[in-house]
């Protein structure tokens, strides 16, 4: 690198060469060097004559010196110009995240961190520094946007409620039998409901439910072999699910237009009571 006035350039801009002697002594050769034997008549004659030389060698030196400058000059500030701006590769990609090359799980220090390094990294290129800029303020409004409004993550709740010590003891309670096992029980009770409900009479469907506890203790006897606890988890599975056919009867099922008639809320009652019974003379253990 060269130097001139507190100016760099590189030596492939700027290159030239410094003269081995100074001009004075190259004067001093050329003046001395004279022939012994020319004389000047008068001592004025050789001073005019040297003052002249002198008054050249000054002439060349500043016009060097002035090209020497201009070459720092353009080498300092035309190099600058001629490199070419790096562009952002990713000015085009829609998503903001990606565009800024984070996850969406990022804090907003690391946001930031991105946003910060790309604008250093592309400064000088306007679209470029617009792209990053407009990635940086969707995913701000973005996070400002959900902590107003934050969503219900259904999936996380449902895992919430799998994982309760709660379900994990009722789940404990049930398990698969074979599959001959339940399309037996299956049939015996859609079989079951297809009577109540085509052929609903007077005094309700009694006999099509005591038919219904009566299967269950049979196919829970099958499963467990144990008379004692086939008719107590008979019994308890009958109550309980009579109980919640009546509930969701009367608190959350709306009247069904094409069930009328003066025991609909009994048929209605003992289909949700086959489903549970089904369900705890097939699962159940």
């Amino acid at each position: 690198m060269s130097s001139v006035a507190g100016l760099t350039g590189s030596p492939s801009r700027c290159c030239f060469q410094v003269p081995v002697g100074s001009s004075a002594s190259r004067c001093r050769r050329r003046v001395t060097n004279l022939p012994r034997a020319w004389k000047p008549a008068e001592k004025s004659v050789l001073l005019r004559a040297e003052r002249s030389y002198w008054a050249g060698v000054t002439q060349r030196l500043n016009a060097r010196k002035t090209h020497v400058i201009k070459c720092a000059m353009d080498a300092s500030f035309g190099d600058m110009s001629d490199e070419p701006t790096a562009i952002f590769p990713r000015i085009n990609v829609r998503d903001p995240y990606k565009r800024l090359g984070i996850s969406r799980e990022a804090s907003e220090e690391e946001i930031q961190g991105a946003r910060n390094f790309l604008i250093r990294q592309y400064a000088g290129h306007k679209p470029s520094e617009d792209a990053i800029e407009s990635a940086y303020d969707k995913i701000i409004m973005q996070q400002f946007y959900d902590r107003k409004n934050p969503k219900i993550d259904f999936k996380k709740k449902f895992r919430a409620v799998s994982q309760s010590r709660v379900v994990q003891a009722v789940r404990s309670r049930f398990r698969t039998p074979a599959t001959q096992f339940i399309v037996k029980t299956s049939i015996a009770f859609i079989v079951l409901g297809a009577l109540t409900f085509l052929f609903p009479t007077e005094e309700g469907p009694t006999l099509q439910v005591a038919i219904s506890l009566l299967a269950t203790i049979y196919f829970i006897h099958e499963r467990l072999q144990s008379k004692w606890r086939a008719f107590l988890y008979s019994a308890g599975a009958f109550v309980f699910s009579w109980l919640v056919g009546t509930f969701l009867m009367v608190a959350v099922i709306p009247p069904i237009p094409f069930i009328k008639g003066l025991r609909s809320f009994e048929v209605i009652t003992s289909l949700i009571t086959y489903v549970l019974l089904w369900v705890a003379s097939t699962y159940l253990k």
